[in-house]
């Protein structure tokens, strides 16, 4: 595996560990956004494996849905995890009236650890 794509792995862990940390002091509207950038670095990471590399999140929501959804490489769910949780991230960092429930932090941890193996399952058989 290339040791950039590792280290995004790895971040990803970081980042949904942080998630889980920060949903059980509480903190659920930052736990969202964290556990969003986990989903977003495996789909980095997944992109990257594949000697593609985007600037933007839409980038790479856009392109890890034309890259592996679309073709059936892993499983449609995660393009929509990805694009949920950024809904989610969004209305945690910028809403003020609006706020992420505890259910909904909940759903993006548990997708943030699921789309991790299964990104692990894909890279280690990937051709």
């Amino acid at each position: 595996m290339n040791p950039e794509v590792k280290a995004l792995i790895e971040k990803a862990k970081r980042s949904q560990k942080a998630a889980s940390n920060l949903f059980k002091d509480g903190d659920i509207d930052f736990s969202a956004s964290r556990a969003y950038y986990s989903l977003f670095y495996i789909a980095s990471a997944l992109l990257l494996s594949r000697g593609l590399s985007f600037s933007s999140h839409s980038g790479v929501i856009a392109n890890f849905g034309k890259e592996f959804s679309k073709t059936g490489v892993l499983d449609p769910k995660y393009h929509n995890y990805l694009i949920e949780s950024q809904d989610r991230r969004n209305i945690g960092d910028y809403g003020i009236m609006v706020v992420v429930t505890e259910e909904q932090t909940k759903e993006i941890l548990e997708w943030a650890k699921e789309f991790i193996k299964a990104a692990e399952n894909y890279l280690k058989n990937m051709p």
